[in-house]
């Protein structure tokens, strides 16, 4: 399993497990991750933390996997199930926590920043490489990211590709908080939430989202179509560094 699942006291802790490869995205990592989302639906947790074993949380997508050789209406499919792992994040009734160290880049950055809450380890770095790859973002960070930071902080990091430590994050809005030990922080706020009422929890994070998300489902659309672009332009081939497609 690419995915490791537990669940006590109503907290479902949900850790990325490849580290060998930074936790970077395969398929089956995203089928895992999902089916640990509808776990913990079926065993009515009220939080998820959501973390990454090894040195990093998520370090994009696999540069090690072959290109596939795929129909544009095969890499539409495959971009839209990716895209489910935000879905899920925002559907879950409960709250979702990030807790995220070393790498949270493309893909990893997308899954982090679209949870509830984001606790990052003093180290942690966030981006977003696409454009430097000739790839495009594709986790509904167009629509959530420029409503994090700002829509002229959010063009600067998607065209500079720059790393970001978490004192600028939190100063930016990205994240809510930093600790060295980041997931016995986050554990330490699942619990408090976990103890609040359940359907007053759930509504206040629907009510929040509920305007977050009006044009969400049309953004992630139009990066669907971005991203079939920039993979039938070539420009994704060329080498570069390893890790950080989203």
């Amino acid at each position: 399993m690419t995915v490791d699942y537990s669940c006590a006291e109503g907290i479902a802790q949900v850790h990325l497990n490849r580290p060998e490869r930074l936790n970077a995205v395969v398929p089956a990592l995203v089928e895992d991750l999902l089916a640990a989302f509808a776990r913990a639906r079926e065993d009515q947790a009220r939080v998820i933390v959501l973390a990454g074993r090894g040195k990093s949380f998520c370090a994009g997508h696999d540069l090690k996997e072959p290109v596939p050789v795929e129909t544009e209406e095969q890499t539409r499919a495959r971009l839209e199930r990716i895209q489910d792992v935000t879905r899920a994040i925002r559907d879950f009734p409960g709250i979702v926590i990030a807790a995220v160290h070393g790498y949270a880049l493309g893909a990893g950055a997308e899954f982090a920043l679209g949870c509830d809450l984001v606790v990052a380890q003093t180290s942690a770095e966030f981006g977003f490489p696409e454009v430097g790859v000739g790839l495009s973002v594709t986790g509904g960070i167009s629509s959530l990211l420029p409503k994090l930071v700002g829509l002229a902080r959010a063009k600067e990091m998607l065209l500079l590709g720059e790393r970001i430590h978490p004192p600028r994050a939190h100063q930016l809005g990205l994240i809510n908080s930093y600790a060295l030990n980041h997931e016995k922080h986050a554990m330490k706020l699942a619990r408090r939430i976990a103890e609040q009422p359940p359907v007053a929890a759930g509504l206040a994070k629907r009510a929040l989202d509920l305007g977050l998300d009006s044009t969400l489902e049309q953004a992630m659309a139009t990066e669907v179509d971005h991203a079939i672009v920039t993979s039938l332009s070539g420009e994704g081939d060329e080498p570069r560094e390893e890790f950080g497609r989203g």
